[in-house]
């Protein structure tokens, strides 16, 4: 009425001047009301008339009213819109077409046309389509929303859906570079020792195919050790700023999903030119370095270009089977490859007593590895537990990684760093709580120390329960990528920089070239710039999002029937929020969500604390992060991929003796 009468109009405009007015973000509902949520904490409710007009996650400025004695708010002015670019499923109403926002909050069909060129003839009812957000009711006069098709992604019932969903959505190539007619070495100026003779050996999983570490240890008989670090040299065959170097960069990491890879550089380099085959003559960067009886890596650090030939393409599980069996059913080295064996157990078990004693070292966990039919079906998941030699190889590489870190802050003051700065600053205080009313031995000034953050961490790894283990972990910065050198204190380590994966990760092809000018003596063909840290913690953020939107999606697809056989898990508190927990099955690796309602049907029974990491009933705490119980599956929502769980143990009611000590409780719970 308002937009056809124009002094009615104007007369609107007026009095909502004269409104108070918030911003905030909109919230929605399962029930089409939402409410306006204020950076100071602020829930204000939205009818479901305004909400027709806004988005969940929208951020607008909204004049607030009283309606039926109730504050209201009523967005007026978009500041922020939720979504432009995004992913969604064609619904055709009346033969019209539109999308569908795969998002849980997103729910409602937006009217869409398809960009010049896309035949929208061609989607069909369920497909899957990038869409672009063209038109929003209040940027636009009120005109309803509005989208425009540029992209089908694949058919509706397409079992692959998963993987190239989830890779449109954070925009991740969906395929290995185009491969090249040929690949010529360059000419970088390196003598390479030939060390085609020495039994190297790599250790991967049994379908690795792009091996990029090989092994050469000598045990020596006052208990020391020698090692070789051999890496896959990938920068011998791609050039700084040419067309391969630039899309690596843009890449930046391999990508790796749940049942498929798609590498950062082309095959032929990845799994076959640059790839460690046995008995195959390839160009490698290597570190020689030696470590005294008691585990400490020694000054002399060495770093040289070289050929080498692995002499044993080894398996974790074979390895790890030999050593803690005494043999192996399927596999027996030959006398060569069992004295490397044995000697880098050796090593790997001296640097792993120093760095338990001396930094830090992170509990195992196991991964979790879903084994997929031709099809693309899920057939199960597998529980791989970190083996020893698996933990053998994590050592080389590390100790690796510190010479690195060494000889590039000492040599440029630049180059790729892992870094971690200990607890955020802003949050130490109440980190400090915790630890004093854990009675932990520590002080703040220790703690913000490498060495007391260290000591802290080894301390908490002798605890009984990983409750304070959880909760710190809170308060703690992120790990960073830097161009110059720092420690990294989750690791308990002065300085950190990888090479040993230039095959998987663009980070380490810039590492390779700085360590290429110190072997040379010449200066770096490339240095990292500023940006570079951003850039791969960017790319590290989207892989890692697509990897659990993808396992997401296939755990909803295994355990489909669990509800229904009434399954009983064992699961571990993750995280807690005021509207319940997040646990972990520890069976699959599947995370659920557990409601408060799932936990008491009361809510007046339950406090969910996420500040503290706990979950009281009746008053009493019942549950805190890192406890483990038995849970069954209350749902599994298929359209947004998420698992419902609920606890095996139920509570029922309190027993109430009389009324008034009822009274009583209720006045003290006000």
């Amino acid at each position: 009425m308002f937009q056809d009468n124009p002094l009615l109009a104007q007369l609107k405009k007026q009095i909502q001047e004269t409104l108070p007015k918030k911003e905030g973000y909109i919230k929605a509902t399962d029930r089409g009301f939402g409410f306006l949520e204020t950076d100071n904490k602020e829930s204000i409710f939205i009818p479901p008339t305004y909400m027709k007009n806004v988005m969940h996650g929208d951020r607008v400025i909204a004049v607030l009213r009283t309606e039926k004695e109730r504050e209201v708010a009523e967005p007026q002015e978009l500041v922020e819109q939720a979504i432009t670019r995004f992913i969604g499923r064609v619904k055709l109403i009346r033969n019209r077409l539109h999308v569908i926002p795969d998002h849980p909050q997103l729910k409602e069909a937006i009217k869409a046309r398809t960009i010049k060129g896309l035949n929208p003839e061609t989607l069909k009812e369920g497909d899957w389509v990038v869409a672009e957000l063209t038109q929003h009711p209040l940027a636009a006069s009120n005109q309803p929303f509005f989208c425009e098709v540029n992209q089908k992604i694949t058919d509706s019932n397409d079992k692959i859906a998963p993987w190239w969903v989830t890779l449109a959505r954070h925009q991740l190539p969906n395929a290995e570079p185009a491969p090249q007619d040929s690949w010529t070495m360059l000419d970088e100026g390196i003598e390479r020792q030939d060390l085609t003779d020495l039994p190297f050996i790599t250790i991967d999983g049994e379908s690795t195919k792009d091996m990029d570490d090989a092994l050469y240890t000598v045990a020596k008989d006052d208990g020391s050790f020698e090692i070789t670090i051999a890496i896959a040299d990938p920068t011998s065959y791609i050039a700084v700023g040419d067309k391969m170097d630039d899309e690596a960069r843009e890449r930046g990491f391999t990508i790796y999903l749940p049942g498929r890879n798609i590498p950062m550089l082309p095959r032929e380099l990845s799994d076959e030119l640059c790839s460690l085959i046995e008995n195959e003559k390839r160009p490698v960067l290597c570190c020689h370095v030696s470590i005294d009886n008691t585990g400490v890596i020694q000054d002399d650090i060495t770093f040289f270009g070289a050929w080498i030939k692995s002499q044993g393409r080894l398996s974790y599980d074979n390895v790890s089977d030999f050593l803690e069996n005494g043999h192996c059913d399927n596999w027996t080295p030959n006398a060569a490859i069992e004295q490397q064996i044995v000697a880098l157990q050796g090593f790997a078990t001296l640097r792993a007593d120093w760095r338990m004693a001396n930094a830090v070292v992170f509990p195992d966990r196991p991964d979790y590895r879903f084994e997929l039919s031709e099809d693309n079906d899920v057939v199960a998941i597998h529980t791989d537990l970190r083996r020893i030699a698996n933990r053998m190889i994590e050592e080389a590489m590390i100790t690796a990684n510190i010479c690195a870190g060494r000889a590039l802050k000492e040599k440029f003051a630049t180059g790729v760093f892992n870094v971690h700065s200990g607890f955020h600053p802003e949050k130490l205080d109440t980190a400090m709580e915790f630890i004093t009313n854990a009675e932990a031995p520590f002080t703040k000034e220790e703690i913000v120390t490498l060495e007391g953050f260290s000591a802290l961490r080894r301390w908490l790894n002798t605890l009984d329960s990983t409750y304070l283990d959880n909760r710190l972990r809170k308060f703690q910065a992120y790990s960073e990528v830097a161009n110059t050198p720092a420690p990294h204190y989750a690791m308990g380590l002065d300085v950190y920089a990888t090479w040993t994966s230039p095959i998987r990760k663009y980070g380490d092809m810039i590492n390779h070239r700085l360590l290429k000018a110190l072997i040379t003596g010449n200066e770096p063909t490339q240095q990292p710039d500023d940006s570079v840290g951003d850039e791969i913690a960017n790319h590290r953020r989207h892989h890692r999002m697509a990897e659990r939107d993808v396992s997401d999606w296939l755990y909803v697809r295994l355990l489909k029937d669990a509800v229904k056989k009434e399954t009983i898990f064992k699961a571990e508190i993750f995280d807690i929020n005021r509207a319940g927990m997040r646990v972990r099955l520890l069976e699959n690796g599947a995370a659920a969500f557990i409601p408060g309602s799932l936990i008491v049907d009361n809510k007046e029974r339950i406090v969910c604390s996420g500040d503290l990491g706990i979950i009281n009933i009746d008053g009493v705490k019942e549950y805190q992060l890192g406890d483990t119980f038995e849970v069954k599956l209350a749902e599994v929502r298929t359209a947004t991929r998420q698992l419902i769980a609920r606890p095996v143990q139920q509570y029922p009611a309190p027993i109430v003796t009389s009324a008034p000590e009822q009274a009583t409780d209720a006045q003290e719970k006000a």
